[in-house]
């Protein structure tokens, strides 16, 4: 009879998959602390950016609609009635005690 090809897992391939784990796992934790500080400052740093760029841009939207001093302006907004008059018929009641 042929020998099984299977093999079998030994105490040494084992001890070394979970120093492998380990390591990897605190490499991680070490680098997180190292680099998180940087990140996280990066981070805010961009949306800062974007939060003052949006602002700007609301300001020099304002500052253009804006129409010169003494002049009067009417803005109409448009009635857009949706009434559906399919909806059903009203039936009045009257609550008896």
């Amino acid at each position: 009879m042929q020998k099984d090809k299977m093999q079998e897992a030994s105490l040494s391939g084992v001890l070394k998959v979970i120093l492998i784990i380990l390591l990897i796992y605190y490499g991680i934790k070490i680098l997180t602390r190292l680099f998180g500080p940087l990140l996280l400052k990066y981070i805010t740093k961009k949306a800062g950016q974007k939060f003052q760029q949006q602002f700007q841009n609301f300001q020099n939207q304002d500052t253009s609609q804006k129409s010169p001093e003494g002049e009067v302006t009417i803005e109409k907004k448009s009635k857009s009635k949706s009434s559906n008059k399919d909806v059903g018929e009203y039936i009045d009641y009257e609550e008896i005690d």
